[in-house]
């Protein structure tokens, strides 16, 4: 690698507080908060918003769409158009 142009790559903490979930990885990003980590080292902790801790696919919480009805309404809304004609 080039020196002097790539971004320091150190420990991070990313946080999904959503979930209460909390992992410490290598990563370019940036942050002003620290946390204190199990390991008693403080290291910048990054929020998101959504990690497999909260994400309806990994936990088998998902929704179902009601497609049928979204397509009823969008039908009566602007008509059936020119495949239906």
């Amino acid at each position: 690698m080039k020196p002097g142009i790539h971004p320091a790559y150190r420990p991070v903490v990313f946080r999904d507080r959503a979930g209460d979930f909390a992992f410490l990885t290598r990563s370019t990003a940036t942050s002003d908060q620290t946390v204190e980590w199990q390991d008693g080292n403080t290291y910048p902790v990054i929020d998101v918003e959504i990690s497999s801790a909260s994400h309806p696919f990994y936990t088998g919480n998902q929704r179902v769409v009601d497609t049928a009805g979204r397509v009823e309404r969008f039908e009566r809304r602007y008509g059936r158009g020119r495949r239906g004609r």
